[in-house]
């Protein structure tokens, strides 16, 4: 035993704890939903301004467009946003579900 190098025990220990630092870093940072504080989701429907119908209560029109996120598709978009799955595919004729990558904006209205 004699002549080993004390960092052949201590670099393994600096690296779990690096990574155990860092986890920690990540958690805290993050809310529970997996998305950072104070930065809006891109792929959330912008907000709609809200006006009464007949009865007085707040009727929310369906938001313009939508910022595709990873794993969306275009039924789970319509699900989501509350549009008919036709006038999505209507509006955006060039709408490829097998191709549909993060960022893309779609119509909706």
């Amino acid at each position: 035993m004699a002549g080993r190098s004390p960092a052949r025990l201590l670099a393994p220990l600096a690296l779990v704890a690096f990574a155990l630092a860092l986890f920690i870093v990540v958690s805290s940072t993050t809310k529970d939903d997996g998305s950072t504080p104070g930065a809006r989701d891109a792929g959330q429907p912008a907000q709609s301004t809200a006006t009464p119908d007949a009865n007085g209560t707040k009727k929310r029109k369906p938001p313009r467009s939508y910022t595709v996120k990873t794993g969306d598709t275009p039924s789970g978009i319509a699900e989501k946003v509350n549009v008919p799955l036709t006038q999505i595919e209507e509006l955006n004729p060039d709408l490829d579900p097998q191709t549909l990558t993060p960022g893309t904006k779609i119509k909706l209205r």
